[in-house]
């Protein structure tokens, strides 16, 4: 699912906050937005800009440009970040209906529309690689959805669902597959080329990945997060990289491998898992969802105590459905 980064939301709720008498915060979905006051009534129809945004150079966002302006490649524009106001945390921007827009509905996504894209991170060019070709169509992507939109971009709420829960780690996505005698590797977006320079290539050669995958004769994709030196400011303070797998791809079945699986063929693939924080008997609480997530999400990496994690992603046990609740924690310290 391609995420909405600027789409048309309804104002919620509205809560104003302690010792201000300009601002006050106003819910969509399950985020909020830190505003002038009356700008808004509950009901009112709003473009949302989420966080991760970044923002083309208009007029109508220039007031950003001392607290958000950034360059990605060679494009200027502003990124949207979780910032704190007067104690309140506010994710995202919040602009009225545009002009020409007549005939918006609460969910249109206007991402293309505004000429908005995902903020990325430069990487270095021994995780960017040489692209190979697309992202292989028969594997589906990673990029979880936030807790904040699950119940607007699926449905429904899963409440009281079993689940188990894994840290999200701070890194880089990579994927690998065996798929009809074809072994490859991916980043994010793009197959890479079999290159000795290129630091996913060299992971996977290093855990014996198209050797392991070929043995055990399934077509299978794995994915997972590429952490360390040089990935992401190196969160966890480690020397060298470390792959650790978040989950895997039944290519025949068309499914994601259930838990049990997932585990069983990691093991006997003597490749590492992403720090497993809950399982089997946790069930998700019946209220307060995004709340009691987002709480949750906050704490201390398993695999370095001294630095908070970056959240947790959140996989259904009994049917397939998941989601990720970053920190806020996290995201308030992060670049």
């Amino acid at each position: 699912m391609e995420r909405k980064l600027a789409s048309v939301r309804k104002i919620e709720e509205i809560k104003p906050i302690v010792g201000a008498d300009k601002i006050c915060a106003y819910r969509v979905g399950g985020w909020w937005v830190v505003d002038a006051i009356n700008k808004y009534k509950v009901g009112d129809l709003a473009v949302y800009y989420e966080i991760d945004s970044f923002l083309p150079i208009r007029p109508q966002f220039e007031f950003l440009r001392k607290s958000s302006y950034k360059r990605m490649g060679t494009t200027d524009g502003f990124r949207l970040k979780t910032i704190r106001l007067r104690g309140q945390i506010s994710q995202g921007l919040l602009t009225p209906i545009l002009e020409g827009i007549v005939e918006a509905q609460e969910g249109d996504d206007l991402t293309q529309a505004l000429d908005i894209v995902k903020y990325e991170p430069p990487i270095s060019a021994q995780l960017a690689g040489n692209i190979k070709g697309t992202f292989p169509g028969f594997i589906p992507k990673t990029d979880e959805t936030r807790i904040q939109n699950f119940e607007g971009d699926t449905g429904f709420l899963p409440l009281g669902e079993r689940v188990y829960i894994t840290e999200k780690l701070d890194g880089t996505s990579f994927t690998c597959y065996f798929n009809n005698g074809v072994f490859g590797v991916c980043g994010r977006n793009w197959e890479l080329s079999d290159t000795d320079d290129n630091s996913l290539w060299r992971m996977a050669k290093m855990l014996e990945l198209r050797e392991k995958l070929t043995a055990h004769g399934r077509n299978i994709a794995l994915q997972g997060e590429l952490i360390g030196a040089g990935i992401n400011g190196n969160l966890y303070k480690l020397s060298d990289h470390k792959l650790y797998f978040f989950t895997g791809y039944d290519i025949d079945k068309g499914r994601r491998l259930y838990f049990d699986e997932l585990k069983w063929l990691l093991f006997n693939l003597e490749v590492p898992m992403v720090p497993v924080l809950e399982q089997h008997e946790y069930v998700l609480p019946t209220e307060n969802l995004v709340d009691a997530m987002l709480q949750y999400a906050d704490g201390k990496s398993v695999l370095n105590a001294d630095v908070d994690r970056e959240g947790v992603v959140v996989r259904g046990l009994d049917r397939e459905f998941s989601f990720k609740a970053i920190s806020n924690t996290y995201l308030l310290g992060s670049d």
